[in-house]
């Protein structure tokens, strides 16, 4: 993984970042604005000490003095005894936690610091903190009752009135959150993209299927509604797209270019009908003789696609009901021939494994120069199988972020597992910003110009 990967995958996923951002930001002001402001007051005092004449110690013994007991007297200025001196009828374990104190390292100075909701309550409890402290000290460092104290604590900066709170802190809180919430948004997609077992790269489909990817066609708001490539005079990045599909099937195989070619795909919704739909019309438009055979006799959608009668076809010349030449369609300028799969049978896969249908597609591949049968999914029925068998090569459809690898594995086995041939591999629906599919949405301006195959 490198720094492509996670441009190219937080780009996938901007939505789920900007929505983070924006529960980050809203949680942010809203604990800022539901926090109390606090203020912190501070007070200084000296720790020194007396000899026994009543006169204050030297240098050296007041520091030796006060390392001994400085520790202590930080530790006993935040005490119950002290606490209750200054504050009467109030939470004292409250207000204890409120008050940190400290010994300053490499000195004789404590530090005593007060918490509260009140900047002027936050500096009196720390004046009154350190007076009860110096008298305390003042009462328990006397050896005798009569004597003089031996300690001495004096107050060296008095605790004034603070002017700013000390949380909370807006800007603080709006950065925090948001490094929060890009950490978590971005810890979401890897683990979500890890886990991920969909088809969304070229690399990932090769991988899969074992094959090449002879397509890769983007996705448009409008093709579920308009499947086909004719409109806008054939200019879009899909019509393109086709076009280099049709193309690369050219250089499939030198010395076995197929010439019946199933097209089908791992599970239903993946795109297998629309895409063989338009790679017939785009081989029609180049001037090849083909036609487009509906194969699929559970669920056709080739009539529905090309706004043609389909009734009779199919079935109807297997069943020797009609002759192949009578069922057969010419459809648009480009005079492709469309054979609809006809009635629905109750046995589909006894009827595209028959020796009828061997016969069909001898007659079709003696006629045209290419022969596409749309057959059904690989994994749900076996008649996508059994008419493979009887063709020169079948093109995988897969569907980005919807088709498993998994499931294209297992497609490609089935497949090997009757000495199939798979052709390639198409990748569709995929969207422009994946990284994968690069087209142009006005097209190039010119036309592509792909020699028909010579017939011998």
């Amino acid at each position: 993984m490198d720094l492509l990967y996670y441009a190219r995958l937080a780009r996938r996923n901007w939505l789920i970042i900007l929505l983070s951002l924006i529960l980050a930001v809203g949680a942010a002001l809203a604990v800022t604005a539901n926090t109390p402001p606090k203020y912190v007051s501070t007070i200084s005092m000296l720790v020194s000490g007396h000899d026994r004449e009543g006169s204050l110690s030297t240098a050296y013994q007041a520091g030796m003095l006060s390392a001994q007991r400085v520790q202590s007297y930080a530790n006993l200025l935040s005490s119950r005894r002290v606490v209750g001196q200054i504050v009467e009828g109030e939470d004292i374990p409250r207000l204890q936690g409120n008050i940190s104190a400290e010994a300053v390292p490499s000195t004789v100075l404590l530090r005593a610091t007060v918490t509260d909701t009140d900047p002027a309550r936050a500096s009196m409890l720390a004046n009154a903190l350190g007076d009860r402290f110096s008298k305390l000290i003042d009462q328990i460092e006397r050896p005798t009752p009569g004597s003089r104290p031996t300690v001495k604590i004096t107050i060296v900066d008095e605790a004034d009135v603070p002017r700013e709170p000390v949380s909370p802190r807006p800007v603080v809180n709006l950065v925090i959150a948001v490094l929060i919430a890009l950490l978590a948004a971005m810890a979401v997609i890897i683990l979500r993209d890890r886990l991920d077992t969909t088809l969304t790269s070229s690399e990932a489909l090769r991988e899969a299927s074992g094959s090449s990817v002879l397509g890769v066609i983007g996705y448009e708001r409008d093709a579920r509604h308009y499947p086909l490539i004719l409109r806008n005079r054939g200019r879009s990045s899909r019509s393109e797209a086709f076009r280099a599909l049709r193309t690369n099937l050219q250089f499939i195989g030198v010395d076995r270019q197929p010439k019946s070619l199933v097209v089908t795909s791992c599970l239903p919704g993946e795109g297998k009908s629309s895409t063989s739909a338009n790679l017939a019309i785009t081989l029609a438009q180049a001037g090849w003789r083909v036609i487009l055979v509906d194969g699929d006799l559970r669920r056709p959608s080739i009539p529905r696609y090309l706004g043609i009668e389909g009734g009779t076809g199919l079935t109807d010349a297997l069943i020797d009901r009609a002759r192949l030449n009578e069922v057969i369609q010419v459809w648009g300028d480009a005079g492709l021939s469309v054979l609809p799969s006809g009635q629905i049978p109750p046995n589909p896969s006894e009827l595209l494994g028959s020796n009828g249908m061997r016969q069909v597609l001898a007659q079709l591949t003696g006629t045209y120069d290419m022969v596409i049968i749309d057959a059904p999914p690989l994994l749900p029925v076996t008649d996508a199988a059994t008419v493979t068998a009887l063709c020169d090569g079948a093109l995988l459809v897969a569907r980005y972020g919807k088709t498993r690898r998994e499931h294209m594995a297992r497609a490609s086995e089935l497949l090997a597992s009757i000495n199939a041939r798979v052709v390639g591999t198409v990748l569709n629906f995929v969207p422009a910003g994946s990284g994968t599919y690069y087209g142009y949405n006005n097209g190039y301006g010119y036309e592509s110009e792909v020699k028909k195959p010579v017939s011998v």
